[in-house]
């Protein structure tokens, strides 16, 4: 007789937020010891006089809520001001060979880093070191070596000040060679969005929502990934304005929502209804769905122009602003209704019904996230989604426009302030003008290309300004054994994770303060500042002590680093930047004037400022000086993995988050809106696939990517559980999936990973044949 291990799945059917979110966020504050300053920091979240959350980028009011904050927020806020510390003594005790054994999940979990740290080959462990050492033994690594050959990769959480100041310590010390962790989300938007209307991020502003007739989503879960976004969409559902959704799994965030904030929500069953549309397009279906929207409004435009009735396009608009309309409608009526159907896994009827609702609606927005830039035609998603926007002129008026919702609390604001691996998109010679040293001309490596040099032995030393890369990046049962061939290996981070243990011959660990603590120099409290995802500056300041006295401020660390490491003169005083940010807001001016004049006395203002955007005002800066309708190359969104003949026992794989994680941060082991408690192995599987291919729910599995097998990327065993999916496709979670993910599988031109959509093969688990 098998045995059938106890399912960790229960269908979740409440709404999204409500007593839910309220009983997690309790959970981690007792969790991570953090009572006694977590929610005095709570109330200072987001708030004009507090701190940014350090979770997900999503903008912040001028006139905040009472309560600013998600839960997701709640546990980031949590997770940084834990009591618990990882010290010395811990490091004394546990050898890194040791440390490789623990999940992830516990190696976060044991608390905040406190000293700077060196590693000994000699006995495996780390142990305590000066910060003078650090400098000094680091900034002689880094003159030895070539510039090109060292990696200085960003991870979206430091401030402007500090993200400046390692753009120039990296540039000033002879590379491009910045990668961030927008290589990895959003730079399918950045290019994609820069071709199409001469901006590289969204046109959308807060504003927006409050004069919009309809929204679409396109791939992207607000209640696990930007709650707080919640609060706009509950308020544009009070105007019955119609909001039409495109996502493979049905998400409860997307479906219905609870406002922990209000009590008449929590103290009755009242729920808000997100979506009135719910279309669960299939794993890469999104261009063939767009494409069958465009062709449902040139049918309605056909045959409004028969009947003497309005124009459903808004052919002014298209006339005096756009070019490339023709070209683009031709190969939309190319496109036969079957084939749409079949690549987007929805009827006909159902793209109608949706088409038809943008043609009823005059200010509409589009909002998307990964859903769509993590293909192999991530750009061309971002640029169909574009062309439809210019159909009906949506696009510079108010209500209506491109919304991409950015992932870490400061990934778009580094990318404003020069965190780039191509000098083309850098002011060199107000760089060089004001600092007097020469900017690299070579293109620098974006994060494929960082993972193809450390596997090739090109890269030779990595300099980590937050996150944990080696979780985050693709084919990491190739990567984990390259990295540690690495020659240097440095790390800023707060907490300890998987990056950290795979030593290189020389590996450092720095720890620095986190955003919520109180940055002091000289005594004086520091004040930041972050861009959010609608493009809009504001400052803050830590309002918690910090975890100990040897931790440093980013931008202190970064200062002592290229003290250290220049040894030719630039006219940048490093130590004076360091202990005053102001300094630093004065240069970012001077280098960027057109978005950062008077930063100082206009950061202040309520809600920030906002950077010019260009598009929002209908001012193309495209080489045709209007916006462009670009034709698709393909329906097929990832036709790098396609395989030459149908194979029915191939899944198309995406990866996800869960509601108790940010990014690779995993607060704990339960998905609440997924119904999954206690574990993240599992697989999300249509009921029909589960028994076509021989399984049934709960039987354990290993996964295998289905493609090169000359190179064997596996995962599991996994749990399988039977959920809301299109079939033919699954789901899994991120980071847990990424070595399934091959290297060369990204986007075309931004090289974005491409992990919504990776085929794989199911087989029954050695050690659990059930």
């Amino acid at each position: 007789m098998l045995i059938y291990p106890k399912s960790h799945f229960q269908p979740y059917t409440n709404a999204c937020g409500g007593w839910g979110s309220a009983k997690s966020v309790m959970q981690i504050l007792w969790r991570e010891q953090a009572l006694a300053k977590a929610p005095a920091a709570l109330f200072k979240q987001n708030k004009p006089d507090g701190f940014a959350c350090v979770s997900c980028a999503w903008a912040k009011p001028g006139h905040p809520h009472a309560l600013e904050f998600c839960e997701n927020g709640a546990k980031a806020t949590a997770w940084e001001l834990t009591s618990l510390k990882t010290d010395p003594a811990f490091f004394a005790e546990h050898s890194l060979s040791d440390l490789r054994t623990w999940p992830d999940y516990a190696l976060e979990q044991h608390g905040r880093l406190t000293h700077p740290l060196r590693y000994d080959p000699d006995t495996d462990h780390y142990r305590e070191t000066s910060w003078e050492e650090a400098y000094r033994e680091i900034g002689a690594q880094l003159k030895a070596m070539d510039p090109d050959s060292v990696v200085f990769y960003a991870s979206g959480r430091a401030s402007l000040e500090t993200s400046f100041m390692y753009q120039l310590f990296a540039r000033a010390y002879g590379t491009n060679n910045l990668p961030d962790s927008s290589n990895m989300c959003h730079e399918s938007t950045s290019v994609g969005l820069q071709e199409s209307i001469g901006v590289p991020v969204g046109t959308v502003t807060l504003a927006d929502f409050e004069h919009t007739d309809c929204l679409f989503f396109f791939g992207q879960n607000v209640g696990s990934n930007s709650p707080r976004m919640l609060h706009q969409l509950q308020d544009v559902r009070r105007r019955d304005v119609p909001i039409i959704t495109f996502n493979p799994l049905r998400e409860r965030g997307l479906e219905r929502f609870v406002n922990p904030q209000s009590p008449t929500k929590m103290l009755t069953p009242d729920s808000t209804l997100i979506s009135t549309q719910y279309h669960q397009v299939a794993i890469g279906g999104d261009t063939a769905a767009i494409t069958g929207i465009a062709k449902a409004l040139l049918e309605m435009d056909d045959l409004a122009t028969e009947q003497g009735s309005p124009a459903v396009l808004d052919h002014d608009f298209i006339a005096g602003h756009t070019d490339g309309f023709e070209t683009f409608t031709t190969y939309v009526r190319g496109c036969a209704w079957p084939k749409l159907e079949h690549q987007s896994g929805l009827t006909r009827g159902a793209l109608e019904a949706a088409a038809t609702v943008y043609a009823h609606s005059q200010r509409v927005m589009f909002i998307y996230g990964m859903g769509l830039t993590q293909h192999r035609q991530g750009v061309a998603n971002v640029q169909m989604l574009v062309n439809l926007l210019l159909l009906r002129g949506n696009i510079g008026k108010a209500g209506a426009g491109i919304c991409p919702v950015r992932g870490h609390s400061n990934v778009q604001g580094q990318r404003t302030v020069g965190i780039t691996e191509d000098p083309k998109k850098v002011p060199a010679e107000l760089i060089e003008q004001h600092f007097g040293f020469n900017v690299p001309e070579k293109m620098g490596v974006c994060t494929v290309d960082a993972c193809e040099g450390i596997l090739s032995g090109q890269v030779r030393g990595f300099v980590g300004l937050g996150g944990n890369f080696l979780r985050a990046i693709p084919d990491t049962s190739r990567m984990e054994p390259a990295w540690q061939g690495l020659h240097l290996n440095v790390q800023v981070a707060t907490k300890l994770n998987r990056t950290h243990l795979l030593p290189a011959r020389h590996q450092w660990l720095l720890p620095c303060l986190g955003r919520i603590e109180i940055d002091r120099q000289n005594g004086v409290a520091q004040t930041y500042t972050t861009e959010d995802s609608t493009g809009c500056i504001h400052s803050w300041r830590g309002s918690s002590e910090p975890v100990g006295p040897h931790v440093r401020a980013e931008a202190s660390i970064v200062a002592g680093l290229a003290m250290a490491t220049l040894s030719h003169p630039c006219n940048i005083d490093w130590q004076a930047w360091s202990t005053d940010y102001a300094k630093v807001r004065t240069a970012i001016g001077q280098i960027y004037p057109q978005i950062f004049h008077d930063m100082e006395s206009r950061m202040t203002e309520p809600g920030g400022f906002h950077r010019p955007i260009a598009a929002a005002q209908r001012k193309w800066l495209t080489p045709s000086g209007k916006a462009q309708f670009v034709k698709p190359v393909t329906l097929a969104e990832d036709d790098d993995v396609n395989l030459a003949q149908p194979a029915r026992d191939v899944l198309q794989l995406m990866t996800l988050r869960s509601n108790d994680q940010f990014n690779t941060t995993i607060y704990g082991y339960d998905d609440r809106f997924r119904g999954v408690s206690g574990t993240r192995e599992v697989i999300f599987m249509h009921c029909n696939d589960i028994v076509r291919l021989g399984f049934m729910p709960g039987a354990q599995v290993m996964l295998t990517t289905a493609i090169e097998p000359e190179v064997k990327r596996q995962v599991g065993p996994f749990e399988i559980i039977a959920y809301d999916i299109p079939e033919g496709c699954a789901a899994a979670y991120y980071p847990e999936c990424n070595p399934l993910v091959p290297l060369w599988h990204h986007a075309e031109r931004s090289k974005v990973p491409a992990a919504k959509s990776v085929p794989v093969r199911l087989s029954a688990s050695p050690t659990h044949p059930g």
